[in-house]
């Protein structure tokens, strides 16, 4: 008879693209997946994948089964996700996704009045700067700055981030524009809402330094390095930076709350949606 973990592990395989990819999802070794497989090959009688030496290569026996593996998987979220508020004892963590800027500089800062409102409920913040899968269960809800490609969430507006152009207040030429250099990205980070903004304000200009994410491009700017493109709430309050006139179009972002259709009838994550909408409308957020 096939064992049903081992074709969990197949799935990893046929996701990452290699035994190693797989190993480091699942956080076993990698010996640990190899062993998986072939007992998965032995009792299917066929073989899945082709070991190539940087590649885990599906065979077109493998494609098959990885689809219907795929099914299997997404059934079975779903039966945790309808059971995951049903048990005997009322569940007491909540996971909440946000991007590094909402999650570092919003939901951090005001945790213990959050934890109080829910009845002092242990809070699991993932600051996360890439969308997490609410259908895989890798958060009970997530906060976004974008309302993402899946249409299965439930996605609702709750509030809005203006940006504007920040220096530090040592900055030595705050008042000419054509001398600016600016904090950046990365080549790593995608393409995205704030970072097209950001460069085609920069246009021609200079790039002084590069970061990952918005948390540290505030911190950048602090530093008086160069010119960011800051959350209003958060730089406008910080003594070291002034906001600079600029002529340029300012950006503003859409934060949306999104759950899951099966956790609609959460209590846990209803309660947590009203008191982080609460906390929008108490830090100013919802213009």
């Amino acid at each position: 008879m096939m064992n049903w973990e081992d074709l969990r592990f197949f799935l990893a395989i046929g996701q990452s693209g290699t035994l190693s990819g797989a190993a480091r999802a699942l956080q076993v070794d990698q010996a640990t997946v190899s062993r998986r497989l072939i007992a998965l090959e032995a009792s299917l009688g066929v073989r899945l994948v082709n070991r190539l030496p940087r590649e885990a290569q599906l065979t077109a026996a493998g494609q098959q089964v990885l689809k219907q593996a795929m099914e299997i998987e997404k059934y079975a979220y779903s039966v945790k996700r309808i059971t995951a508020g049903l048990g005997e004892q009322e569940r007491t963590t909540v996971s909440i996704s946000a991007p590094p800027i909402l999650a570092r500089h919003f939901l951090a800062p005001h945790l213990l009045s959050l934890s109080q409102k829910l009845e002092q409920a242990k809070l699991s913040i993932l600051s996360e700067s890439h969308f997490a899968s609410l259908a895989r269960m890798e958060a009970d809800l997530a906060l976004r700055l974008a309302t993402g490609s899946t249409d299965t969430d439930i996605i609702k507006k709750v509030g809005r981030v203006d940006f504007a152009l920040y220096a530090a207040r040592t900055y030595p030429h705050p008042s000419e524009p054509e001398r600016w250099e600016f904090v950046g990205y990365t080549e790593r980070q995608k393409d995205f809402d704030h970072k097209r903004w950001l460069y085609q304000v920069i246009g021609e200009r200079r790039v002084s330094c590069e970061v990952s994410d918005l948390s540290n491009q505030y911190e950048a700017a602090c530093s008086g390095i160069g010119v960011a493109g800051l959350p209003c709430f958060l730089a406008d309050r910080d003594e070291r930076l002034v906001r600079l006139d600029a002529h340029e179009t300012l950006l503003s972002l859409n934060i949306w709350m999104a759950i899951h259709p099966d956790r609609r009838n959460d209590a846990l994550i209803r309660r947590t949606m009203v008191a982080i909408i609460e906390l929008v409308e108490a830090v100013g957020l919802t213009h």
